[in-house]
């Protein structure tokens, strides 16, 4: 990612004022180096220290911006777009084609970098446990922010049990889908991934649907237990 392309701010809003616009610049400029290291020395190698002097800051500034090193490989701007693109939704759209054009904004933002970049993260999620436990974290505030946005456009409580189930069900899918995709080499399409993982949610797993439709009597067979034995 880089400030210049400004590829995560959502059509018509307001260029940054310049104190932001430094920040950014800053945040770019850490993560820049980080993953430079990480992709010459490994994760497991890669410091705090090392990372300020490639990056030309203080480690108390990596940290002010980065509490973890695992939070430069997380964090990103992805999860204010996907409120906004889904509070911009039109009213009358069904709720599941509102999800998937976010779920889909949110993967296409992230496939946006640099394509070298995006299978990095999505590979250091797959194999380094800390990022992966960080991310584990993360998921709870992201699962938050998108009950608050489904609630406004629903009008239903944010705190309640559907909303949040939903909301992190959602919040879940994406990180698996990113998983997938890195562990399969990047080569299915994000947007066909997207669709399989709405369509799983929506409707559950194609083998039950299968058997649903056919109206198959065995299908809860595995669930069943011998009644009492009658002499």
């Amino acid at each position: 990612m880089t400030a210049a392309r400004s590829p995560l701010s959502p059509a018509g809003a307001p260029r940054p004022g310049l104190r932001e616009r430094k920040k950014i610049k800053t945040r770019e400029a850490i993560r820049a180096a980080a993953y430079g290291l990480i992709r010459q020395q490994g994760y497991e190698a890669t410091t705090v220290e090392q990372i300020a002097e490639r990056a030309e800051v203080s480690p108390s500034t990596v940290l002010r911006y980065f509490p973890t090193r695992e939070d430069i490989v997380l964090t990103d701007e992805y999860d204010p777009v996907m409120a906004a693109e889904l509070a911009a939704r039109p009213a009358g759209e069904p709720w599941s084609d509102s999800l998937r054009h976010v779920l889909r904004k949110a993967l296409d933002l992230g496939a946006g970098e640099e394509a070298e970049l995006a299978r990095l993260r999505t590979r250091l999620l797959a194999e380094v446990p800390a990022v992966r436990a960080r991310m584990l974290e993360n998921m709870s505030a992201t699962g938050r922010m998108l009950a608050r946005a489904i609630a406004d456009r629903t009008g239903l409580d944010p705190d309640g049990l559907e909303v949040r189930i939903v909301s992190m069900s959602l919040v879940g899918g994406l990180m698996e889908v990113s998983r997938y995709w890195a562990e399969h080499d990047h080569e299915e399409s994000l947007t066909e991934l997207v669709d399989r993982a709405l369509d799983a949610l929506e409707n559950g797993l194609p083998a039950l649907r299968e058997s649903h439709r056919e109206g198959d009597p065995g299908r809860h067979r595995a669930d069943r237990r011998p009644g009492p034995r009658k002499d």
